[in-house]
């Protein structure tokens, strides 16, 4: 396939409620939209880098740097037979693994769509649904927190992941714990800890998590492996994990038994699947995480979760969890029993809305030869 188009599409979506973590407050979200056109295929690609540096150093205007003058000109004109092909012309481009996530899942989804497959089935997906759970940002009091709950739980999502911070923590689990004991509930603390709070997390032991998700620095590897040798509750590990190197290590120091594979973090689909791969030989259960994708970013996720070794039921939620409105159609929804399909059409195997893309734009730039 020789790649004779590219645009670059910065869009900003409004948050239906403000998503609060450990690192602040999220009103809306920023992405980058990827298209790629090439023999009359049309493919569809998301970078999930934010306006801000706050969960990665990459933002916006960094992604858009390294797409502009490095990745697309190394990928336009050329004739690719995969995406590999893609991969190996830019691959001296170090670190930037959100830019590189957004084009390159742009050529998955326009291979897969030249093969009239589906992005699942070119991936080795496994599955025609995948199990879905609710990420929940810091509320105001354990109270807030118990409707917020309640109401997740009532639209059909049956594993439930919190987010702490130092003085919405414990509290916020004992009361939930309290309230539903049978709960699948998970927390995710996106690096707001110390190993000064092991007896924080010790007591965290007594409530049945089925994990805790980074609570320790955003790069560290290390330090994780102590705070797990002092507490029964799995870790698993969202930020420190860029590369298969990264998720060796992180298992082979005892790190943690569980992996958070989130392909903007990570680089892409291929490095997504080569950690995979080494979990499930390595029998260390992955889920999928989520950067508040817009559908075309959410239908890539879906995809990909639908790989054999996604056990647990990942950050996937409904397009209306975030938003009022989403880019694609049909937009993703949650089924009774916390599931979500897995579509079946070529590529991405959604249509994007391109009237809703454009009231989302911000900026746009086209590349030609």
């Amino acid at each position: 396939m020789k790649i004779d188009r590219i645009e670059l599409i910065h869009i900003k979506m409004i948050l239906r409620a403000p998503f609060v973590t450990s690192m602040g407050v999220e009103l809306d979200e920023e992405h980058i939209i990827v298209r790629v056109d090439g023999e009359g295929i049309t493919g569809w690609g998301e970078s999930v880098a934010e306006g801000t540096p706050f969960y990665s150093y990459e933002t916006v205007p960094t992604a858009w740097h390294i797409l502009r003058d490095f990745l697309i000109p190394a990928v336009l004109g050329k004739e690719l037979s995969s995406v590999a092909d893609a991969i190996a012309l830019y691959d001296k481009v170090r670190g930037h693994n959100m830019a590189k996530a957004g084009l390159e899942a742009a050529l998955w989804d326009a291979f897969a769509k030249s093969q009239n497959i589906s992005l699942s089935k070119m991936l080795g997906g496994v599955r025609t649904k995948i199990d879905a759970g609710v990420s929940i940002g810091i509320q105001e009091t354990p109270k807030v927190m118990i409707q917020k709950v309640e109401g997740y739980l009532k639209e059909g999502y049956k594993r439930i992941k919190i987010k702490i911070a130092p003085g919405n923590d414990l509290n916020v689990v004992e009361a939930l714990r309290k309230e539903y004991p049978d709960l699948q509930l998970w927390v995710d603390a996106n690096s707001a800890y110390t190993l000064k709070d092991i007896e924080l997390f010790k007591k965290m032991d007594a409530y049945g998590l089925e994990l805790i998700e980074q609570p320790l620095g955003y790069n560290d590897i290390y330090e994780h492996s102590k705070l797990q040798k002092e507490i029964k509750t799995p870790l698993c590990l969202d930020e420190s994990i860029h590369s298969l190197a990264d998720t060796c290590a992180g298992i082979e120091l005892g790190s943690c038994s569980i992996i958070n594979i989130k392909p903007g973090r990570v680089g892409g689909f291929t490095e997504s699947k080569l950690i995979h791969d080494y979990c499930q030989k390595m029998n260390v259960p992955v889920w999928h995480g989520g950067m508040l994708e817009s559908g075309i970013g959410r239908a890539g996720n879906v995809a990909l979760a639908s790989l054999p070794n996604f056990t647990l039921p990942g950050d996937i939620s409904s397009s209306k969890r975030h938003y009022l409105e989403d880019l694609v159609d049909p937009e993703f929804v949650i089924n009774a029993d916390s599931t979500m399909d897995v579509p079946t059409g070529p590529g991405i195997g959604v249509e994007v809305n391109l009237g809703q893309l454009k009231k989302m734009t911000v900026r746009t730039e086209v590349f030609t030869l």
